[in-house]
């Protein structure tokens, strides 16, 4: 009976032995990829700081062009109007939706007919 519990623990000592070599090996392969991806995000931490302020200037401007938007909707239905061929000047085609509403509006001083 003494035999057969030392050979019970031998085995499980070994069963933990492997595992414990399987385990450290994931965690090396795991540490590697780490590494690598630690430069990878100083790379683009890098690159970012050179973007950052060529960004702002693209919102500002897109801000601009966005505000003034609501403006040329409305010069662009008046040209359509007074380029139709049609003797009688039918209303600029509106979508069965409703006419585009948009805050932005209020914030060119636009306010449409």
């Amino acid at each position: 009976m003494i035999v057969l519990t030392v050979v019970v623990i031998a085995l499980l000592i070994a069963g933990l032995a492997f595992y414990l070599f399987w385990v450290g090996t994931l965690l090396t392969g795991i540490a590697t990829n780490l590494e690598a991806c630690d430069e990878s995000v100083r790379q683009v931490n890098r690159d970012a700081a050179r973007i950052g302020p060529g960004v702002e200037h693209v919102n500002r401007s897109g801000a601009t062009v966005a505000g003034a938007l609501p403006l040329l909707y409305g010069f662009a239905e008046k040209i359509v109007v007074k380029a139709s061929p049609n003797a009688v000047r039918p209303d600029v085609a509106v979508p069965a939706s409703g006419r585009r509403r948009s805050r932005l509006f209020d914030g060119v001083g636009y306010s449409p007919r």
